[in-house]
């Protein structure tokens, strides 16, 4: 049966789509209970395990077949968003909302909840980190920080929403305070929460924090003292909005989820689709910080796999020290994806008879680049999650008293597919991002349509890359 494509169809069939990804975020849950219930479990033992323990296993499909199937997936959802030309329809679709409660109402009474959880949450990471076992399966301080924050509630911020102000209790004794001595640089900008970001990352992949849950310690209570310091100096609403890199993190993450509160109301959005009129990125610092979450699970997941182990020993093996070897991998690949997306930019403001500049066109287009991290990040951490939560459960349940053979769930061969799908959802998620920025960008649907293809170029490789990765088995880092 042959069907036409005209925007009446196709809005049809979005609205059933969203209908049913409506239907597949309130079965999430219950669906993490019973995957459960059908996965194996197996006991650690009490000797040193590392969280790189629960690593995946290596896909049986060619790398090549599925690398270029998700390439072209990227590159035809970008064909099919650029059938879609009917503006009131694309306006619609991004403005689309349904009020729930009254958010206000809810910030009474859970805030000061969340703020008490916060405190304890924060002193049981302290304390158990310095006096706790040593193992970091059954250390609170290393399953909370990686597990809870890391992992899981990074996961809950881009599918629901962020929560992460009412829980930071360095926010919550900022505020409480005398502050604001100290004018924040606003040349400085965003600038130097890239800079937090690049550095924590660093710090967790070539120290040993995530296994060492005494270094791990002392890292949170030097982050929460100078924070906290920080914030009293230079007044909350700049420090965390442009200093504190966690708070950042889940500021951009929680950008682009459904839930969200607007004019005293928590509403209900389609994902990705608020970052459209908010315009939360405003210049290349804050791009910079986009691209370095698409790149820090890039390197993290390449140092961790066999094949960037033997990479790294290849190149030490001709005397290149290993530290300043990660150093210059770390910051010249972040380097390179920054300057592939303004190449993009700069191509696009080139080859289009128009008067918006390469970096007007960068800003605009940046939001899509948190959906992209957001798929990266399900698919690096989701596996990782689901086969600790058990571990995760034990120590919150029990923190005192840890077991000394915790439970860590053996998942089938066949999830590891789930992470394929995980990073295209992000992409096609970021192709109509693209898609509707676009349309508001551009009077002309040809500048529309032609304005999104280098940017999508760029999506397509970074793609490939991170499929490329997510093929790969895992391994500890090389001289690390």
């Amino acid at each position: 049966m042959r069907v036409e494509l005209t925007p009446r169809v196709v809005k049809r069939w979005t609205l059933r789509l969203c209908r049913r990804l409506a239907a597949f975020g309130r079965a999430v849950p219950l669906g993490v209970v019973v995957l459960a219930l059908f996965v194996g479990h197996v006991g650690a033992s009490n000797a040193a395990v590392g969280l790189q323990s629960a690593s995946k296993e290596a896909l049986s499909v060619p790398q090549w077949l599925y690398m270029s199937t998700g390439g072209a997936a990227i590159g035809a959802s970008a064909v099919l968003a650029s059938l879609v030309t009917d503006r009131q329809y694309i306006r619609e679709t991004h403005r689309w909302g349904r009020n729930l409660v009254d958010a206000e109402r809810l910030r009474h009474v859970f805030a000061p909840l969340a703020a008490v959880l916060g405190a304890v949450l924060l002193g049981l990471t302290l304390y158990r980190g310095f006096v706790g076992p040593q193992l970091p399966t059954v250390n609170f301080a290393v399953l909370f920080v990686f597990v809870g924050l890391r992992a899981g509630l990074t996961m809950t911020t881009y599918l629901f929403g962020n929560v992460w102000p009412a829980l930071d209790p360095t926010r919550t004794v900022a505020t409480r305070l005398p502050n604001g001595y100290l004018d924040y640089p606003r040349r400085l900008g965003r600038w130097p929460a890239v800079v937090g970001l690049l550095t924590l990352v660093w710090a967790e992949t070539t120290t040993g924090v995530t296994e060492e849950p005494t270094a791990l310690a002392t890292a949170v209570l030097v982050y929460t003292a100078l924070t906290t310091l920080g914030a009293v100096a230079f007044g909350p609403d700049q420090w965390y909005r442009n200093v504190d890199p966690v708070s950042v993190v889940f500021e951009f993450y929680g950008s682009i989820a459904p839930l969200t509160v607007e004019d005293g109301r928590l509403r209900l959005r389609l994902p990705g689709m608020r970052p459209i009129e908010n315009r939360f990125v405003t210049g290349v610092d804050d791009i910079a910080f986009a691209i370095a979450l698409v790149w820090e699970l890039t390197f993290s997941g390449f140092v961790t796999t066999e094949a960037g182990a033997s990479v790294v020993r290849a190149i030490a093996a001709v005397g290149v020290p290993p530290i300043p070897l990660y150093a210059a991998l770390y910051l010249g690949g972040f380097a390179a994806f920054v300057g592939a997306y303004l190449l993009a930019a700069r191509v696009t403001a080139d080859r289009l008879t128009t008067s918006r500049g390469a970096r007007e066109l960068a800003v605009r287009f940046a939001p899509p680049l948190v959906a992209i991290a957001a798929g990266y990040h399900l698919a690096h951490y989701f596996a990782f999650f689901v086969s600790l939560s058990p571990s995760l459960a034990g120590v919150l349940f029990s923190p005192l008293s840890p077991t000394a053979n915790p439970i860590v769930l053996a998942l089938p061969a066949w999830f590891g597919g789930s992470n394929i799908a995980f990073v295209l959802v992000g992409h096609v998620l970021a192709v109509w991002v693209a898609h509707t920025i676009a349309y508001e960008l551009f009077p002309s649907r040809l500048q529309a349509i032609y304005s999104q293809f280098a940017f999508v170029l760029v999506m397509v490789g970074y793609t490939v890359a991170s499929l490329w990765l997510i093929s790969l088995p895992t391994t500890s880092p090389a001289f690390l």
